[in-house]
Protein backbone atom coordinates (compact mmCIF):
# COMPACT_ATOMS: atom_id res chain seq x y z
CA UNK A 1 0.00 0.00 0.00
CA UNK A 2 1.27 3.48 -0.73
CA UNK A 3 1.21 6.09 1.84
CA UNK A 4 2.41 9.57 1.25
CA UNK A 5 2.03 11.03 4.83
CA UNK A 6 5.26 11.48 7.16
CA UNK A 7 4.41 8.32 9.33
CA UNK A 8 4.56 5.01 6.57
CA UNK A 9 5.76 1.67 7.96
CA UNK A 10 8.95 1.79 6.42
CA UNK A 11 12.60 2.57 7.72
CA UNK A 12 13.20 6.04 7.33
CA UNK A 13 14.69 8.35 9.42
CA UNK A 14 11.08 9.34 11.41
CA UNK A 15 10.31 5.61 12.10
CA UNK A 16 13.67 5.16 13.21
CA UNK A 17 13.78 8.23 15.60
CA UNK A 18 10.21 7.40 16.80
CA UNK A 19 11.57 3.68 18.05
CA UNK A 20 14.58 5.21 19.37
CA UNK A 21 12.55 7.76 21.29
CA UNK A 22 10.12 4.59 22.24
CA UNK A 23 12.50 2.85 23.75
CA UNK A 24 14.46 5.16 25.41
CA UNK A 25 10.95 6.54 27.39
CA UNK A 26 9.01 3.02 27.66
CA UNK A 27 10.42 0.07 25.84
CA UNK A 28 7.51 -1.36 24.47
CA UNK A 29 6.48 1.70 22.47
CA UNK A 30 9.90 0.87 21.00
CA UNK A 31 8.64 -2.43 20.49
CA UNK A 32 5.18 -1.15 19.10
CA UNK A 33 7.53 0.79 16.48
CA UNK A 34 9.27 -2.22 15.25
CA UNK A 35 6.17 -3.97 14.52
CA UNK A 36 4.33 -0.80 12.92
CA UNK A 37 7.57 -1.10 10.86
CA UNK A 38 7.77 -4.41 9.71
CA UNK A 39 4.20 -5.24 9.54
CA UNK A 40 2.19 -2.25 8.96
CA UNK A 41 1.45 -2.81 5.37
CA UNK A 42 -0.49 -5.69 6.28
CA UNK A 43 -1.83 -4.09 9.21
CA UNK A 44 -3.60 -1.23 6.59
CA UNK A 45 -4.71 -4.03 4.19
CA UNK A 46 -7.06 -5.63 7.07
CA UNK A 47 -7.94 -3.04 8.83
CA UNK A 48 -8.75 -1.11 5.02
CA UNK A 49 -11.45 -4.01 4.52
CA UNK A 50 -13.10 -3.36 7.88
CA UNK A 51 -13.28 0.46 7.27
CA UNK A 52 -14.58 -0.03 3.79
CA UNK A 53 -17.08 -2.34 5.52
CA UNK A 54 -18.26 0.32 8.04
CA UNK A 55 -18.47 3.21 5.05
CA UNK A 56 -20.65 0.34 3.33
CA UNK A 57 -23.15 0.12 6.40
CA UNK A 58 -23.51 3.70 7.02
CA UNK A 59 -24.46 4.28 3.50
CA UNK A 60 -26.94 1.38 3.58
CA UNK A 61 -28.16 2.90 6.81
CA UNK A 62 -28.47 5.87 5.15
CA UNK A 63 -30.61 4.62 2.37
CA UNK A 64 -32.42 2.76 4.22
CA UNK A 65 -34.28 5.58 6.58
CA UNK A 66 -34.54 7.71 3.61
CA UNK A 67 -32.63 10.35 1.90
CA UNK A 68 -30.02 11.76 4.19
CA UNK A 69 -27.18 13.61 2.91
CA UNK A 70 -26.77 15.63 6.03
CA UNK A 71 -26.19 13.13 9.10
CA UNK A 72 -27.34 9.81 10.40
CA UNK A 73 -31.20 9.54 11.05
CA UNK A 74 -32.50 11.99 8.90
CA UNK A 75 -35.50 9.96 7.88
CA UNK A 76 -39.27 11.92 8.70
CA UNK A 77 -39.15 14.72 11.98
CA UNK A 78 -42.84 13.59 12.20
CA UNK A 79 -43.81 17.63 10.74
CA UNK A 80 -45.53 17.58 7.18
CA UNK A 81 -44.68 20.61 6.04
CA UNK A 82 -41.18 20.69 7.26
CA UNK A 83 -40.91 17.41 5.97
CA UNK A 84 -42.39 18.47 2.74
CA UNK A 85 -39.78 21.56 2.11
CA UNK A 86 -36.85 19.49 2.99
CA UNK A 87 -38.11 16.71 0.37
CA UNK A 88 -38.59 19.53 -2.08
CA UNK A 89 -35.42 21.64 -1.32
CA UNK A 90 -33.80 17.97 -1.27
CA UNK A 91 -34.97 17.21 -5.17
CA UNK A 92 -33.95 20.85 -5.98
CA UNK A 93 -30.46 20.38 -5.29
CA UNK A 94 -30.11 16.75 -7.07
CA UNK A 95 -31.73 18.49 -9.78
CA UNK A 96 -29.25 21.40 -9.99
CA UNK A 97 -26.22 18.77 -9.38
CA UNK A 98 -27.33 17.30 -12.39
CA UNK A 99 -27.57 20.05 -14.39
CA UNK A 100 -23.99 20.91 -13.11
CA UNK A 101 -22.78 17.53 -14.08
CA UNK A 102 -24.06 17.83 -17.76
CA UNK A 103 -22.67 21.77 -17.41
CA UNK A 104 -19.21 19.71 -16.46
CA UNK A 105 -19.15 17.07 -19.08
CA UNK A 106 -19.94 19.43 -21.93
CA UNK A 107 -17.58 21.67 -20.48
CA UNK A 108 -14.93 18.51 -20.89
CA UNK A 109 -15.92 17.36 -24.42
CA UNK A 110 -15.14 21.57 -25.46
CA UNK A 111 -12.01 21.06 -24.19
CA UNK A 112 -11.27 17.58 -25.43
CA UNK A 113 -12.16 19.39 -28.81
CA UNK A 114 -9.80 22.17 -28.53
CA UNK A 115 -7.40 19.77 -27.70
CA UNK A 116 -7.29 17.92 -30.63
CA UNK A 117 -7.85 20.98 -32.83
CA UNK A 118 -4.82 22.42 -31.18
CA UNK A 119 -2.86 19.58 -32.08
CA UNK A 120 -4.62 18.98 -35.27
CA UNK A 121 -3.03 22.47 -36.14
CA UNK A 122 0.49 21.91 -34.46
CA UNK A 123 0.99 18.24 -36.58
CA UNK A 124 -0.06 20.10 -39.83
CA UNK A 125 2.48 22.43 -39.02
CA UNK A 126 4.95 20.30 -38.90
CA UNK A 127 4.12 18.86 -41.70
CA UNK A 128 3.85 21.83 -44.38
CA UNK A 129 7.90 22.36 -42.66
CA UNK A 130 9.08 19.18 -43.39
CA UNK A 131 7.60 19.11 -46.84
CA UNK A 132 9.00 22.59 -47.39
CA UNK A 133 12.23 21.23 -46.51
CA UNK A 134 12.40 19.58 -49.56
CA UNK A 135 13.67 16.11 -50.05
CA UNK A 136 16.70 16.28 -47.38
CA UNK A 137 16.69 13.52 -45.40
CA UNK A 138 18.19 14.38 -41.51
CA UNK A 139 21.55 12.96 -41.81
CA UNK A 140 22.18 10.31 -38.87
CA UNK A 141 25.29 10.84 -36.91
CA UNK A 142 26.86 7.70 -35.93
Amino acid sequence: MTQCGPLRPAWTPLTITLMILGFVFYWPLGLAMIAYILWGDHLHKAFGGVRDDFRDGVRSMRTEFGRTEFGMGGGRTGNGAFDEYRDSELERLEDERRRLDEMRAEFDDFLANLRHARDREEFDQFMSKRRNRGGAEPSAAM
